[in-house]
């Protein structure tokens, strides 16, 4: 396999966070319920395990503009993991993320969904990062609030947020 043709997928880094690719082998424990020494006591959370399902399906999720493991930079494991739905249509790329409980209340969510966000950003033909988050989700919409997404739409109990070039160059 070329690296010219199948570059690796960029790790981010934020000041708590390392945001990563899954490997399919992190992907095949997940759904066969085996443990690593890596992650959280409570990672894998339910939104991961359907996740790690879907790649079967969607192999560019596990690209470069896919979907990451976010880890704690001072204890190394993983506690939760974010992604773009790759690829884009019309420019837009939407984000979904999840921490698990016991590290929720720490703002990794922000900051993970602002790297990502950022990083998506830089990619051809990207103008704009989309989310939904449910109402009845307060912890949620504040996540995207504090990352820098601004709420476009609220339709059938859903807010949709955005995040576009315009917004993270401040202008």
């Amino acid at each position: 396999m070329s690296t010219a043709s199948s570059p690796a997928p960029a790790q981010l880094t934020t000041d708590r966070l390392v945001l990563r690719p899954w490997t399919r082998a992190e992907a095949a424990a997940v759904l066969a319920d085996t443990r690593s020494a890596r992650w959280a006591d409570d990672f894998p959370a339910e939104g991961d395990r359907v996740i790690a399902a879907l790649f079967a399906q969607h192999p560019a999720w596990l690209g470069e503009h896919g979907h990451r493991l976010i880890i704690e930079r001072d204890s190394g494991l993983v506690v939760g993991s974010i992604g773009l739905f790759w690829p884009p249509s019309e420019g837009i790329v939407e984000i979904g993320y999840g921490v698990v409980a016991s590290r929720r209340g720490r703002g990794y969510a922000a900051e993970a969904a602002r790297a990502l966000a950022d990083f998506a950003l830089t990619a051809p033909g990207v103008h704009a990062v989309v989310a939904g988050v449910e109402l009845s989700n307060p912890a949620s919409l504040r996540v995207l609030e504090k990352a820098g997404f601004r709420r476009s739409a609220t339709e059938d109990g859903v807010a949709r947020f955005m995040l576009t070039s315009r917004d993270r160059s401040g202008q």
